[in-house]
């Protein structure tokens, strides 16, 4: 029995009826067998993860090779060098001595409350203004394979840009979240959208308890349901507002929140905004979410020791800075085991992964009721905006009337509603074509042909190698601006991220797949790639994997309760 809303999965009887088979659980990744672990190892690379007859039905290899000392050392001495230099500046231009004050507020700002706190302030003026060109590029043309990038120029260190008037033409995008390619201005999409356009407008201009719940939001939320194998499904206009304002109608104070500590920002804002107690376990660390689910339930709540009125595990399908995926099968297992909750966010697993493309719940075959909150967003694999809740019908009646998302904001527009709609129908065959299986292919085709292509390189490329997400390290201040810039030079587009939305030492430049990629497009993305690693002495890897984190030597066994 799962404990009903406002009750508690603590102090039950745990009766072991189900422990791992064909494979054992040692420092958080399964071996199928010593032999494998033998063979994998004279072969030159280790695997950390391999197929587990219990619980996972596919292989699933993840693995993260260690960061070099000496890489390591001089990250730090560079970002140590940077902030010297910046304290040693701040104290000339205050006594007049240094000339130039590009890196100071101006006049006009002083007068407002400070946006940053010291040092945030500090780093934004003296480190990030230097690579702050490598953002914010504005493109004018649909966000396909190739983009076009209007052109501009920095005569004050970064602080403000002006265009010169020129556009970069077709410059290959490596950046945008169009996984299967449906982010186009022509096809079926487009010729839907725009007829529902000239029938419907484009704003609704109210909510859905009002005046603003049309026929498409409704054939929309069907499909959904359908789509993910859930009993209904509710759209929102926006997918961070999905994630942050839905988590404080779910739980509240008394309840525990247990969230992995690469979350996305949405998630950790709904957390906080919900009022529970948020206890963080390590990112993908099995270990770790047991001891803390094991904990809530021997001590309870803080002081009062109460039982939890509920156990939420919020844990994400990709992992977007990582490019890891989660632990499914095994964090099923816990939750079973010790009676929580489960909400996966599947904004960017969702269409990308999965023979079907139904995301990470069909990626490891398991079943859609296993999962209590599906979340997913609509702006990536189906190139359009907003996001979903999925699960049982009782669920999203409580949502529909409790989530501040669905009383209080505008409705999805109807040209964007039917882009959905044309995209996922697509995917699932009801077009009568087979154009989205094509793409889920294509797109995992790519994804591996990508990654291998990188690693043989020599570079350093995090995640799983089934997801489309392809972090590749930089981790230097200096390479961070100098990786963006030459890469577009050479007509690629590309993000590069940075503390602190990394940690400092794991600064990286991040590459995201698509089914819209050729092959003689990624070619020659890979060619200016390994160019410019060779330029910039990028290519660290001595192709020792690690695991994510140091995790303790022990074993879990996954086992459900039963009254």
């Amino acid at each position: 029995m799962r404990p009903e809303p406002g009750g508690c999965c603590c102090r039950r009887p745990l009766r072991a009826n189900g422990c791992v088979a064909n494979g054992e659980v040692r420092n958080g990744y399964v071996r199928s067998s010593a032999a494998a672990a033998a063979a994998a190892a004279a072969a030159g690379q280790i695997h950390h993860v391999t197929q587990n007859g219990g619980l996972y039905k596919r292989p699933f290899n993840e693995a993260f090779e260690e960061t070099p000392m000496l890489v390591a050392v001089l990250t730090y001495v560079g970002y140590g060098v940077l902030t010297l230099f910046g304290y040693l500046r701040d104290f000339l231009r205050h006594w007049r001595i240094e000339k130039c004050h590009h890196a100071t507020e101006r006049k006009e700002q002083q007068d407002f409350v400070s946006l940053y706190q010291d040092f945030e302030n500090f780093y934004t003026r003296n480190l990030y203004m230097r690579i702050r060109d490598n953002w914010n590029r504005p493109i004018c043309s649909v966000p396909g394979a190739r983009v076009d990038i209007m052109e501009r120029q920095s005569h004050d260190y970064n602080w403000s840009f002006k265009y010169t008037g020129n556009i970069i033409k077709g410059v290959i995008n490596m950046g945008s979240y169009n996984y299967l390619g449906f982010a186009r201005n022509t096809g079926s999409c487009q010729e839907a959208a725009a007829k529902v356009l000239e029938e419907y407008g484009v704003g609704v201009c109210s909510t859905r308890q009002e005046i603003g719940n049309l026929d498409k939001h409704e054939e929309l939320e069907k499909l959904v349901a359908s789509f993910l194998g859930v009993e209904a499904a509710m759209a929102y206009g926006m997918g961070f507002a999905t994630n942050s304002m839905n988590i404080p109608a779910l739980v509240g104070k008394g309840c525990l929140i247990l969230s992995d500590e690469l979350n996305h920002a949405s998630l950790v804002l709904g957390a906080r905004l919900s009022g529970a107690t948020i206890r963080i376990f390590k990112h993908n660390n099995m270990q770790s979410l047991e001891k803390l689910l094991k904990d809530a339930i021997v001590y309870g709540q803080p002081r009062t020791r109460r039982p939890w009125k509920k156990i939420l595990i919020l844990v994400e399908g990709i992992y977007s800075m990582e490019g890891s995926i989660v632990r499914l099968p095994e964090v099923i297992a816990l939750k079973k085991k010790y009676k929580a909750y489960l909400y996966l966010d599947e904004a960017h697993s969702i269409g990308a992964l999965g023979p079907t493309g139904r995301g990470v719940v069909d990626y490891f075959g398991l079943d859609p009721q296993d999962v209590d909150v599906m979340m997913g967003t609509f702006t990536k694999s189906f190139g359009a905006s907003g996001g979903y809740i999925g699960g049982k019908k009782e669920l999203i009646d409580y949502l529909r009337t409790h989530s501040h998302s669905a009383v209080y904001a505008t409705s999805l527009s109807p040209p964007v509603v039917e882009q959905i709609v044309t995209s996922m129908k697509c995917i699932m065959g009801q077009d009568g074509t087979t154009l989205g299986k094509e793409c889920i292919q294509q797109l995992a085709e790519n994804t591996r042909y990508f990654r291998r292509r990188l690693k043989e390189m020599g570079f350093i490329i995090y995640g799983n190698e089934d997801s489309p997400v392809v972090p590749l390290m930089l981790y230097m201040p200096a390479k961070i601006g100098a990786f963006g810039r030459e890469m577009l030079k050479r007509n690629i587009g590309v993000v590069v991220v940075g503390f602190p939305a990394t940690p400092i030492i794991e600064s990286r430049a991040r590459f995201c797949l698509s089914a819209a990629h050729t092959k003689e497009i990624l070619d020659t993305a890979l060619k200016e790639i390994d160019e410019v690693g060779d330029l910039l002495q990028l290519k660290y890897s001595r192709h020792r994997l690690v695991p994510l984190l140091d995790r303790p030597f022990d074993e879990t066994t996954y086992e459900e309760t039963e009254d």
